[in-house]
């Protein structure tokens, strides 16, 4: 009498150990992965200081004094200033500006003005060029933050800390060199001011201040 063959199915031993093989190897990857993309801190280094959670006024009590001197250092006469950008907007802009924001200086007489922005009048300006200036209560733009060139979106964690810092500084010039004086008296008076423009009307300056004197 003929025996049977064998037709018991195959240890599933094999099939459940190559599983484990798979398994075990993709756990590798994973943590491989998350260790290459993990950045150690050391505590009291900048990345740490960094990490901290940014505060806007302090950043402006820091920084403000710095953007001031370096704007007051480089700042240029604006009749100068108006003659080389109608002359060669392109190698005025090389030669004054950084990333299109101006330090600018001048005396005028203040003219009109409306929310706190005036119209100086200063003497032997080209036509048709027009001044303005801000004096508040509200400061707008970021000419503060970028006229250096020194402040940069990599200095912050995000795009939010980054407008922050612009409003800081904007904040804290305020306080510093607008807050003691009466812009609703200022028409007819002379007036001098360090500030920062962004060319954004070659006809029609928008300058926020760094100093501002009323005469």
């Amino acid at each position: 009498m003929s025996q049977l063959p064998d037709t018991a199915a195959p240890s599933p031993q094999p099939r459940l150990r190559r599983a484990q093989i798979i398994t075990a190897a993709v756990i590798v990857a994973v943590l491989g992965a998350i260790a290459l993309d993990t950045t150690v801190v050391r505590i009291g280094s900048e990345a740490d200081v960094r990490a901290a959670k940014f505060s806007p006024e302090a950043y402006g009590v820091e920084t403000f004094p710095k953007v001031q001197a370096n704007i007051t250092t480089r700042a240029v006469d604006a009749v100068e200033l108006a003659n080389a950008i109608a002359a060669d907007p392109k190698a005025a802009e090389t030669k004054y500006s950084v990333g299109g924001v101006y330090p600018v200086k001048l005396q005028g007489i203040v003219g009109e003005g409306k929310s706190g922005i005036y119209y100086v009048d200063v003497a032997n300006l080209p036509s048709p060029l027009r001044l303005r200036v801000q004096t508040g209560p509200a400061i707008n733009g970021t000419e503060l933050r970028d006229a250096s060139g020194e402040i940069t979106f990599s200095q912050f964690t995000n795009q939010i800390e980054y407008q922050d810092a612009g409003s800081a500084l904007n904040k804290e010039m305020k306080k510093l060199v607008l807050d003691d004086i009466d812009n609703a008296a200022l028409t007819g008076k002379t007036v001098t001011v360090v500030g920062a423009f962004k060319l954004v009307n070659p006809k029609n300056w928008l300058i926020t201040p760094v100093a501002l004197e009323v005469k």
